[in-house]
């Protein structure tokens, strides 16, 4: 590929810095500071807010070397924006199925007759069981009774 902006040299200086990120002291515990903000679900505010920050900074702080590392900032923080953008749509996509499954369960559970016993007429129903929580099956009623 001929990347006219040197996007490929870019790239690589963007991977080592974020490698030099890893080493530094605040890093150096299991979890780094942005592990706890992420999984208290303060990842987006977080990073984003991370991303205007350098940018509003730009230029107007140090020398070139420094501005220059405030445009890797930005970036670093705008990869880690699209980490726990994908982690909470791949989340997020799991409920959906999970709860179509429960919805389709409760739909095949109120047409199929319980047919195991003996003197029950076709009024009664036999449960499907599926993975679906109890939340998801609260949320599937709910979700079922709107879609009526």
């Amino acid at each position: 590929m001929n990347y006219k902006f040197n996007e490929d040299k870019l790239i690589a200086e963007l991977q080592k810095y974020v490698d030099s990120t890893y080493g530094e002291h605040y890093s150096t515990d299991k979890y780094q500071a942005t592990d706890i903000i992420i999984d208290s679900g303060h990842g987006t505010g977080f990073n984003l807010g991370n991303v205007i920050k350098y940018a509003k900074r730009y230029g107007k702080k140090g020398g070139p070397a420094e501005q220059r590392k405030d445009l890797m900032k930005i970036l670093h923080y705008a990869l880690i924006q699209l980490y726990v953008h994908d982690e909470e749509n791949l989340h997020e996509t799991d409920h959906k199925i999970k709860v179509k499954n429960a919805i389709n369960s409760l739909q095949a559970y109120q047409r199929a007759p319980y047919a195991d016993a003996p003197g029950h007429s076709a009024t009664y129903y036999k449960p499907r069981l599926n993975d679906a929580t109890r939340e998801e099956w609260s949320q599937t009623n709910l979700d079922f009774n709107e879609n009526k």
